[in-house]
This record gives structure tokens, sequence and C-alpha cells, in this order.
């Protein structure tokens, strides 16, 4: 038994986590003017922004050693980049904190993200969250952002959803895209405000407007599942399209599941596969297991079961379920690999522990046959009980069968394993 594992994203395609190192040629403007020192730092300016490093570098040095905040970041800001000078974040950081000292907001974000990131000090997000804020009541929409994040992920504050709205609202209603995407985020999921996605399709569409890919990718998402707006595949197609073109790799896929099922477009497997192989070149392991089913299938491509066990594996590997139970298929059937019960039964297994149903049942189906594994009609049972509960219904016949060669001892063993495993998915997971 296989399953296409072609479908259309359950969840948003949006990064929260959105922290940007910001170049802020824009403030540079700041420092003073005055006779001969006015031509050096104009003349560090230019060089800078025509990518001389070499000349701005000493100019910015000579400036920065009197004490000038707008130097002393841009030298951060080299120093991080490796622009003309070996790449260093510790001596990145020592600049920014110079800068930041004195009160330069862009140094402020900037030596933020790196006790965010723990790159030239020690990861330190409480350090963050206050270089963050001191730029943001600055109100510069980017700390805004970052520390909205914050307070969206738990990050060196208590997890707070409302406190997260209140940063994004602000910097959103500067309009500044990320915050967009993140405040229309909050709406779709209803964290830390009423759940309104006509509110979240208003801000992607803010975001998307500006061309911002995720809020583009997103858009497409609320058209093609009719939240906010009407359903309008040819309107998904649109946003997914210019998401997509941008590289976006959520976006690729989904315009390439349009292509394939023929929604909003007319279907074409040959155009599907180009735009799953364009996310699956990128590590998209969704796309590279639909990539992986089109070569299995011979859709829009030559079929070639070498060629599709090899996706299926890249998206495996990363965990991905539907491509795990994909490749425990090729193994249990010798398609594309050497016929191999225990090779397949490991997959199957590794799909199953993340409740794909149908993993489950093929899973079980091992069990009660000994193929790749001793045989276990308590197993194979307590497998096709959870792939039943996952909705298999062809599961709940195979269960009946193979009850009926059990006894009733058994049969309570295999409920009782069924359940146990059940209580410990729903456990919480210590992140640590």
């Amino acid at each position: 038994m296989t399953v296409s594992g072609i479908k259309s994203l359950s969840m948003l395609a949006c990064m929260m986590a959105a922290i940007f190192i910001v170049d802020g040629i824009g403030v540079a403007s700041a420092l003073s003017r005055e006779g001969e020192e006015i031509d050096n730092r104009h003349r560090a300016i230019a060089a800078y922004e025509r990518k001389d490093y070499g000349t701005a570098f000493p100019l910015f040095q000579a400036f920065a050693k009197q004490g000038e905040a707008v130097a002393q970041y841009y030298l951060g800001i080299m120093h991080a980049e490796g622009r003309g000078v070996p790449q260093n974040f510790v001596e990145a950081a020592r600049w920014y904190r110079k800068a930041a000292d004195q009160g330069n907001a862009i140094a402020q974000i900037n030596l933020g993200v790196m006790y965010d990131k723990g790159r030239g000090v020690q990861q330190d997000f409480a350090e963050a969250i206050r270089l963050y804020r001191k730029a943001a009541n600055q109100g510069f929409a980017f700390a805004q952002t970052n520390l909205g994040v914050m307070y969206d992920k738990g990050r060196g504050v208590p997890q707070n959803y409302a406190v997260a709205v209140f940063w994004y609202r602000k910097a959103a209603n500067q309009g500044y895209a990320v915050a967009q995407t993140n405040l229309g985020v909050m709406y779709d999921k209803g964290l830390g405000v009423a759940q309104d996605f006509a509110e979240a399709v208003r801000w992607y569409r803010e975001a998307a407007d500006q061309g911002f890919v995720f809020g583009q990718a997103n858009l497409g998402l609320m058209y093609g599942e009719g939240r906010g707006v009407p359903q309008d595949f040819a309107e998904a197609v649109r946003w997914y399209r210019k998401a997509a073109n941008q590289g976006h790799v959520f976006a690729q896929n989904n315009l390439g599941i349009m292509y394939d099922k023929g929604q909003g477009v007319p279907q074409d497997f040959t155009e599907a596969a180009r735009w799953y192989r364009k996310a699956a070149d990128q590590g998209y392991a969704f796309a590279q297991n639909n990539l992986g089913f089109k070569y299995d299938k011979g859709q829009g491509v030559t079929q070639d079961a070498t060629e599709a066990a090899r996706w299926y594996l890249k998206a495996a590997e990363q965990g991905f379920a539907f491509a795990q139970t994909n490749l425990g298929f090729m193994y249990s059937e010798g398609r594309g690999v050497p016929k191999d019960f225990a090779e397949a039964a490991r997959w199957y297994r590794m799909a199953a522990d993340q409740e794909n149903a149908t993993a489950q049942h093929n899973l079980g189906s091992m069990y009660y046959l000994g193929l790749g594994v001793a045989r276990d009609l308590v197993e194979a049972l307590k497998w096709l009980n959870l792939a039943a509960a996952g909705g298999d219904r062809t599961a709940v016949k195979r269960g009946y069968f193979v009850s009926g060669n059990m006894t009733a001892a058994q049969i309570a063993e295999a409920e009782r394993r069924s359940q146990a495993w059940r209580s410990k998915k729903s456990l919480p997971v210590d992140s640590n």
C-alpha cells in the first residue's frame, strides 16, 4: 500500500522567527558635516555604497576610534558580513556594542541579533530582548518585530501572544512587511487575538502587495482554502506564482500541487513536476516526496523507480512521514531498491511513530505476516488499532481478521499497548 503524499499545506507557510540583521546605510547621514572631516565621512559612505570596502574601512576606523557611533556601527557590519575584512563575529559584536551604548538603534538591533543567535557572544535571549526593546522604544520596526518574535516564541521571556501582537502591530502599522505577515498569522491562528481570517487576509495582503514572499505565499493559501476570502484557486495560483518566482519553497510546492490537481490552472503533470523539482532542489522534504511520487507513477516525467526511491529517501531522511511510508513500500516491493522487508519495516516504523495511519497499517501487516520482523499478532493488532483510530478504514477490516486468530488475552494486550502508545504520544515534550 502506498500514499501519494500530495496534499496542500496544513499549516501556514510563515517563518515567525523572522530576525534580520539590518544594514543601516540609511542612517549614515547622521554623521556631522564639518570641514575636511565631512569629506572623509562622505568618502567612507560613498566607498561603502559602491562596495569599495578597502577604502571605506580605514576611514570608518579612524572615526570609530574618535567615538563616532555611526562609524562604529559600520565597522560592526563590515566585520559581521566580512566586507573588506575577514568575517569576525566577536569583533562585530565589540563595535556594535560601542555604537549601541551611544543609543544607535540599528547597532542595538544587530547586537541583539548577535545575542539571539550566539554569534560572537554567548547566546543570551534576555540580553537580546533588552537591546531589541531599546531600539523598539525608538520606533524601529525591525526591533519591534524581533521583540514580538521573542514573546511569540517565549525566548528569554514567558511566552505571551498578546504582547507579541502588540509589538507586531506597532511595526505593521509602519508598513513593515515581516510584521504584517506575522500579525496576519496571529489572526489566522487566533494567538493573542480573536481568530479572524478576514483580518489575517488583510495583513497578508498588505505584506504581499509590497512583494514580501511570505505574505504572498500565505495569501495564496487563504485563497486556496477559502479562509477569510471566497475560495478562488486562480487567485491562489496567482499569489503562489509570485512567491514561487522569488524562490519560496512552500509556494513552489503548492503551485506544483495546483498543477497536479488542475486547480486554478489546467492539469499539467509536467508543470507540477517542474515546480516540485524547484522546491526539492532546495531541500524541501514535502516537494521531494511529491517529486518522488511523480517518478514513481510516471506522471510528467519518465517513470523511474530508482529516481523515485532517491527522492523519497531525501525526504524520509528529514523525517517526512509520507516519504518514509513511500520508501517503506519501495523496499517491501523491491522497486527502485533491492527488496528488503526489514528495511521496509524500519521506515514504516519511523512514519508510524509520527502517527501516519498508512504506515501503522503497513507495519501491522508486517507483524502479522512476519515480514522483516518476528511474527507477533499482538503487535500487529496494536498497530492496526492505531491505524484504524487514525482514519484508515481498511485497517479496521484487517484488524477484525487478525483478531479472529487471537485469544481474548492477546486482544486485550494489544488494546493495552495501543492505549499506552497513545498516552505516551499525548504527553508534553520536554524541549530540553
